[in-house]
């Protein structure tokens, strides 16, 4: 059991789920304060981040799985909108001093299962059976960058931030799911820009290049990705249907992934079902 484990089943509380419900009751618990906050009105769930920066580190992805649960655990009509606290961070990647030296920052939490589990999480945000609206306030390098993608829509702030797949900077590389990602949510240009080249998108270049899909005023944003999850939210309503249709996009032997291009597999439909 790892600390983090110990300290919720202290208290009574489900293990990795260090967040916290719009009506105030504390549903997980982290050692350093709140990590995600979860509020819903209406048909929409807005999750937001409030880890300074909002690194990736083990603790870190556990809380927002936990949040996600509770989003899927509801019915009827729903959408997500993913927020920072931050005032210029949507997030500002890998936890690098914890991945770096975990023994010294233990508040991270298992450094071992990290790469399965924030590779797992980045895939169950891909295929949320609900709309989810990514709301980037700031800047978001790396990892941050890799969670704003696995939304279905992106709205940022027109006039401040970055986001940027770092790795070539860091001297990683970029993990092969990763990659696939990055491919599927771009043209192939402003794919190789990014990986390669860790081109660094300012807002009206990401929108441009169809990364975004709009810009706003920062005093707008937040209004605005809600209103676009209002709008989206009917679409929740049936999970098994959002949600298979996103398996089919992005999941095992995906159609986007087929080895025949549409125009075949559009006149041979017969071949591929209905």
């Amino acid at each position: 059991m790892n600390k983090l484990d110990a300290v919720c089943r202290a208290a009574n509380l489900r293990p990795n789920c260090a967040f916290e419900c719009a009506n105030g009751k504390t549903i997980g618990a982290k050692m350093s304060g709140e990590l995600i906050r979860l509020e819903r009105e209406g048909d929409v769930f807005t999750l937001t981040m409030h880890a300074g920066e909002n690194r990736w580190n083990t603790t870190f992805v556990r809380a927002f799985a936990g949040a996600l649960n509770e989003v899927e655990a509801s019915s009827g009509p729903a959408a997500l909108v993913t927020a920072s606290a931050s005032e210029k961070f949507f997030s500002n990647g890998l936890d690098l001093d914890w991945v770096q030296d975990p023994a010294a920052h233990p508040e991270g939490g298992d450094r071992q299962a990290f790469g399965k589990e924030f590779m797992a999480l980045m895939g169950r945000i891909m295929t949320l059976p609900v709309p989810t609206v990514c709301a980037v306030n700031g800047h978001a390098f790396g990892a941050g960058f890799m969670s704003a993608l696995c939304h279905d829509v992106r709205i940022m702030r027109a006039d401040r931030g970055f986001m940027c797949a770092n790795e070539m900077q860091l001297g990683m590389r970029i993990p092969e799911p990763e990659l696939a990602l990055f491919r599927h949510k771009m043209s192939l240009n402003v794919f190789f820009e990014t990986v390669q080249l860790a081109k660094r998108w300012a807002a009206p270049a990401a929108l441009e290049a169809g990364i975004l899909q709009q810009t706003v005023d920062m005093d707008e944003l937040l209004a605005a990705a809600q209103a676009k999850a209002q709008e989206l939210a009917p679409l929740g309503a049936n999970r098994e249907n959002y949600g298979g249709q996103k398996e089919t996009l992005y999941g095992e032997n995906a159609a986007i992934n087929g080895v025949h291009g549409p125009t075949y597999m559009l006149k041979n439909s017969h071949q591929f079902g209905h």
